[in-house]
């Protein structure tokens, strides 16, 4: 839930997901579109799919208990480098390297004396090599992300306040960064918007409804609708009946139909 999406908006529907469904197998007994629809507004719901998926993997594969081994759980739908690296550390204590964006500038700056870093492969290799050889590895993961999002930050950091006497970023006088700054992701008239306007009704309805009661959703452009649904039921987000209704995936139990929408 945590991938793209803040703490703030994450925290209301996890606690009423956890007890609504307390372990990975009372989530995998759960219809799909029931998944679907108690994700809710968090965006991205091919995550939702990928947990659905995820629970199922480890109720059958692993005892109801999420895995504490790093390719165990990479193994896992919907678990990417990051996110098992976060659980081996943070829920097992596991001394292994997790670099966010955060943990990224601060070794950029501390280490190399760049203002920040792109995404590489030598990030968890400059971190391994600073964590602690014992149990308090957790802990030091922990205090690099609230260093560099608190302290080290991207534009305004506090270098008066750090705690660090070393920095190689402040011993060469600050130089800026050489790194394009990201462009931020528009949502408005998206496809991505479009699809969450379709997925709105599907949601709000128990039963399949008519292509005609989806055309609603987004009269702006029909070509963007047509094809924000056609990428629904290619990712098995929607599935449309025998007699051309549509529905949640796992909505009903009928038989999809594949291929693009007419």
């Amino acid at each position: 839930m945590l991938q793209q999406t803040p703490v703030a908006r994450v925290e209301p529907i996890w606690r009423e997901w956890v007890a609504r469904w307390p372990t990975p197998s009372a989530t995998a007994a759960a219809s799909a579109a029931d998944v679907l629809r108690a994700w809710g507004k968090l965006g991205y719901p091919r995550r939702a799919k990928r947990l659905h998926e995820c629970a199922t993997v480890i109720a059958t594969e692993h005892g109801d208990v999420v895995p504490d081994d790093l390719d165990a759980l990479l193994a896992l739908p919907g678990v990417g480098a990051y996110t098992a690296r976060a659980i081996a550390c943070f829920a097992y204590g596991k001394r292994v390297p997790v670099v966010d964006t955060n943990v990224r500038r601060v070794v950029a700056r501390t280490i190399h004396g760049r203002a920040d870093s792109p995404a590489s492969v030598r990030d968890l290799g400059d971190v391994d090599a600073i964590l602690p050889n014992d149990a308090r590895a957790p802990v030091f993961s922990i205090a690099l992300m609230e260093l560099g999002a608190t302290v080290c930050t991207a534009r305004s950091p506090r270098c008066g306040v750090c705690p660090l006497s070393v920095c190689a970023w402040r011993s060469a006088g600050y130089p800026p960064s050489t790194t394009p700054a990201r462009r931020l992701q528009r949502y408005a008239g998206t496809d991505r918007q479009v699809r969450g306007r379709l997925l709105d009704v599907l949601r709000a309805n128990d039963a399949p409804v008519s292509r005609a009661q989806l055309d609603v959703a987004w009269l702006t452009d029909p070509a963007q609708r047509d094809r924000a649904l056609d990428s629904l039921l290619v990712d098995g987000l929607v599935e449309q009946t025998a007699d051309g209704l549509f529905a949640l995936a796992g909505e009903g139990g009928f038989e999809p139909q594949t291929g693009p929408v007419d």
